[in-house]
């Protein structure tokens, strides 16, 4: 992300002291970290999440490219990190071109941090002509589905050109329809939760009933509402038992709702 070496004399440091209370100010309900690759501040989470987790019923998530050791993502749930977001950014064959890496890892560590707990949420940013093709999106779907859960979410978010990606001929945005594709061949694929990413007011960045199609969460950006349906707002039903309100089926919601002012849900 970063385009120039730091100014250490206009560079601020927070402390993870400092990181919380600025949280709590905030009116947070937990702590992310995230840009850029966390990992490179493991030490630095690991104190965050200690003493976020002191403070209170605050959670703690990483956003990250899922490439670490078994002792860092074991360090890092034993420290309180309750959630990943984690990027998949494509096959072996994409992974290992463009990245130099290799995908199994990522697999391994997504397996591993469901099976000792953690919520893990798979995100894929769909960039024309690398990790756009039908056989690529499928796969990453199918195996989301198979190795981690129908109830994981999938995040299939929009690619906006910017800075080196212009030098080497990545000029285009990600079409909307070809985002679309994706949320059908994760729904075919057998997921309940497909979600798209920078497209502000799509209707999926919604969260939909898995079994009727009913609304149950709206969202915008990083704002949402929480409905009873698409007519009326969610009663107390939901909060407790986390089922669809039209048809009652159960909703694999993470964490508990939080009442807030002003009649909003987080």
């Amino acid at each position: 992300m970063s385009k120039t070496a730091p100014n250490l004399r206009k560079s601020k440091y927070m402390s993870p002291e400092a990181f919380e209370k600025t949280m709590i100010s905030n009116d947070c309900i937990g702590s992310s970290i995230s840009f850029n690759e966390p990992t490179l501040l493991l030490e630095y989470s690991l104190d965050v999440f200690d003493i976020v987790k002191e403070s209170g019923p605050y959670y703690n998530t990483y956003v990250t490219n899922m490439y670490m050791t078994e002792e860092v993502l074991k360090l890092l749930i034993e420290h309180k990190c309750d959630a990943f977001a984690a990027n998949m950014k494509g096959d072996a064959q994409v992974v290992k071109k463009h990245c130099g890496a290799d995908v199994e890892l990522v697999w391994r560590n997504l397996k591993i941090a469901k099976e000792m707990g953690a919520h893990v949420e798979v995100i894929t940013l769909v960039i024309p002509t690398i990790n756009d093709d039908e056989h690529c999106l499928t796969e990453i779907a199918t195996r989301i589905h198979d190795e981690l859960g129908k109830a994981t979410p999938w995040h299939c978010t929009r690619f906006h050109p910017a800075y080196k990606s212009r030098e080497i001929g990545l000029k285009k945005r990600t079409p909307i329809d070809t985002l679309e594709k994706a949320y059908e061949l994760g729904k075919d694929a057998g997921l309940r939760f497909v979600y798209l990413g920078n497209v502000p007011n799509h209707p999926y960045e919604n969260t939909y009933c898995p079994s009727c199609d009913a609304l149950l969460i709206k969202r915008f950006i990083f704002d949402s509402q929480i409905f009873f349906d698409v007519k009326k707002r969610i009663d107390d039903r939901i909060d407790f038992e986390k089922r669809c309100p039209n048809c009652g089926e159960h909703i694999e919601i993470c964490g508990e709702f939080i009442r807030k002012e002003k009649g909003v849900f987080s």
